[in-house]
């Protein structure tokens, strides 16, 4: 890896105030780092990526007016050499697998030390990767499980809020025997032996949030 000919510049994209400024304080004070900018939304992060261009960006997964995987996709699809480091109070694997794919060169759970946050940022810095085994394990986790389709994507959302057989046909309008031929799917796809656990499933990977 290189090293850093001058301090870290880094941008901050985050929805809340306050999480912005408990990164930048800490932050600022390492004599090899220096906050550039801060974001709040998909659009900002964009704009200030464009216009100060920093090292690292510290990426939340929730902005307003989207998610940080989209904001990750539309930075890396214009300037591809971006390093962006996701940090986050989603695990699940589906969540960073997201991330990954959408081009995040790191990714770090919001429950983890300063240190290992500032470890990460110097590592993307100097052309590095930064994954914890926990994420390694769960992104190879989600490489070999089968993509759900767009269409099982959806009657599990409805299976996730609590629709019936029925309810998910009218909804969708689909017969009820084509729903529970998805659904048989799902589960398989998902190894779960029933509609619960399902839906416990897609919650704990990150596959669909409550909300959504």
């Amino acid at each position: 890896m290189r090293t850093m000919p001058h301090p870290i510049r880094i941008l901050i994209a985050d929805d809340h105030f306050s999480a912005r400024i408990g990164l930048t304080v800490p932050i600022n004070g390492e004599d090899d780092m220096t906050v550039v900018a801060e974001a709040s939304s998909v659009r900002q992060a964009i704009e200030n990526y464009r216009h100060h261009r920093p090292d690292v960006v510290i990426m939340d997964y929730c902005l307003l007016g989207g998610t940080g995987v989209e904001a990750t996709k539309s930075i890396r699809a214009e300037f591809p050499e971006a390093r962006i480091l996701m940090f986050t109070i989603l695990d699940g694997e589906e969540d960073i697998y997201r991330a990954v794919t959408a081009g995040a060169r790191g990714y770090i759970s919001k429950s983890a030390q300063l240190e290992e946050l500032l470890q990460a940022i110097r590592q993307l810095a100097t052309g590095g990767t930064y994954f914890s085994p926990e994420i390694t394990e769960k992104i190879r986790a989600r490489e070999q499980r089968k993509p759900l389709t767009p269409r099982e994507l959806e009657i599990l959302r409805c299976i996730v809020h609590g629709l019936a057989n029925k309810e998910i046909a009218a909804a969708i309008q689909m017969s009820e025997g084509t729903v529970k031929l998805h659904i048989s799917l799902i589960l398989d796809k998902l190894g779960a032996p029933d509609r619960t656990r399902a839906a416990t499933l897609a919650i704990e990977r990150g596959i669909v949030h409550l909300g959504e």
